[in-house]
């Protein structure tokens, strides 16, 4: 479950995937909206390792 932590670092790191105007989202460049919608994604991935996390594994 670990490796989901490793997705954001692909998707946002790596500047020439995203790096468009088109397709615009409510006026937002393509770069900005794409960058915005990675905080809820990786809200979501780091509940989804915490929480299957077993007991023995907490710090």
């Amino acid at each position: 479950m670990w490796v989901l932590l490793l997705v954001p670092f692909v998707g946002l790191l790596w500047v020439p995937f995203y790096n468009f105007h088109e397709p615009a989202l409510f006026g937002f460049p393509f770069f900005y909206w794409y960058q915005l919608a990675w905080v809820p994604i990786c809200s979501l991935l780091i509940w989804l390792v915490y929480r299957s996390r077993t007991p023995d594994e907490t710090p």
